[in-house]
């Protein structure tokens, strides 16, 4: 039995389209290439047909990831009232600046957007708090306190 994945609908979706155009789009181009490589003759030093092969391999190990965490998939949308969980898009002051972040499971994160993982260390320390609550998260840098100003 596979771990259980906790993921946002969104998240999810994204997860089921890759897992289409893989096994749908690029597993035919792969095919492809496979094909013209054999055509070329002696497989034996033939570097197409490797590289091919290779993502052949790295394709289908793709897949069948995709699969199991698909498999395995808890969705899971916000927290519970007032309170931060996955899909919160929280608005916290540190440093005396503010910052929102958005609170996604580990496939979905997008810095540049905000979008942080529930696993991460600010991540982790959010979840199941509240509007108001100060929390001390353990950063590279050393240790930085976050206000939570806003949940949404």
């Amino acid at each position: 039995m596979g771990e259980e994945h906790i993921i946002s609908k969104e998240g999810l979706e994204k997860l089921k389209e890759e897992l289409n155009n893989l096994t749908n789009v690029k597993r035919r181009e792969i095919a492809d290439r496979i094909q013209v490589a054999k055509d070329m003759g002696d497989l034996s030093e033939n570097a197409e047909y490797s590289e091919a092969k290779d993502a052949q391999a790295f394709n289908d190990g793709r897949i069948a990831e995709l699969k199991n965490i698909i498999k395995n998939a808890q969705v899971v949308e916000g927290g519970q009232l007032g309170k931060i969980g996955l899909g919160s898009t929280v608005t916290v002051k540190f440093n005396q600046k503010e910052k929102i972040y958005t609170i996604v499971s580990f496939n979905e994160v997008d810095p540049a957007k905000g979008k942080i993982s529930n696993e991460s260390p600010i991540g982790s320390a959010l979840l199941n708090k509240e509007k108001g609550t100060k929390v001390v998260v353990e950063l590279p840098k050393g240790q930085t306190e976050f206000e939570i100003l806003k949940v949404k």
